[in-house]
């Protein structure tokens, strides 16, 4: 083949990001980004806000209910999730397949607040329910309740600081960033508990919903 036409190919082919995305209901997100290599299933059932950003190779799993706030940052090899499968297939063995309701299988809703980062190769759980203004470290499993501004780290994830900390001092210096950031994440920036007690008290509010990582909390039925 010639080399022109290997590198038409390539360049049609390789992944892009492309501008402007059309919600369920209908209304043009103009200034939200989602890459061409992107999977979304039932896209009916994904409530995406405008300015997000959803990089290479992510899935986005919306079957059981997917919100994903204004401003939010989906980087890239990302799986947010809200439905597990894998406990029903062991359970059921042969006769999963095609059955209306199979024993074990876990359907929940996910959310994730406004002006979030999910950092590359993470994996949100069926129903995380992710705070505003928070930070998903890369390579992380994050399950249950995350509280707003948070940054959480690990397998499973946990509380390892404040998104406010790094943000403050650029706050206190301009006035019109600290305008455009209340307009989303309210005067909670201004808060002058210490450090630590800030990091104490994200940490008791991140209430996880399994201490071993698995993909869901089901209860015997």
């Amino acid at each position: 083949m010639k080399r022109w036409l290997v590198e038409l190919a390539s360049r049609l082919l390789q992944p892009r990001m492309l501008y402007g995305y059309r919600h369920a209901d209908g209304r043009w997100l103009a200034h939200t980004r989602v890459s061409t290599h992107t999977r979304i299933e039932h896209p009916h059932s994904l409530d995406m806000g405008d300015h997000v950003f959803v990089g290479h190779f992510t899935m986005l799993d919306a079957s059981g209910g997917l919100a994903i706030g204004e401003g939010c940052q989906i980087t890239n090899y990302v799986s947010i999730l809200t439905h597990s499968s894998h406990r029903a297939l062991r359970l059921m063995g042969r006769a999963y397949f095609n059955h209306p309701d199979p024993t074990g299988y876990v359907r929940k809703a996910t959310r994730i607040g406004p002006y979030s980062f999910i950092g590359p190769h993470s994996v949100i759980a069926p129903g995380a329910q992710i705070g505003k203004g928070v930070l998903v470290q890369a390579y992380s499993y994050v399950s249950g309740e995350v509280p707003d501004f948070a940054i959480v780290a690990g397998q499973p994830a946990r509380v390892v600081g404040d998104t406010r900390d790094g943000d403050r001092r650029w706050l206190e210096a301009d006035t019109a960033a600290r305008q455009r950031y209340e307009a989303w994440a309210g005067r909670s920036w201004r808060e002058t508990a210490s450090e630590a007690d800030a990091e104490a008290a994200l940490r008791a509010a991140y209430r996880q919903t399994t201490s071993h990582g698995d993909l869901d909390e089901q209860e015997p039925r």
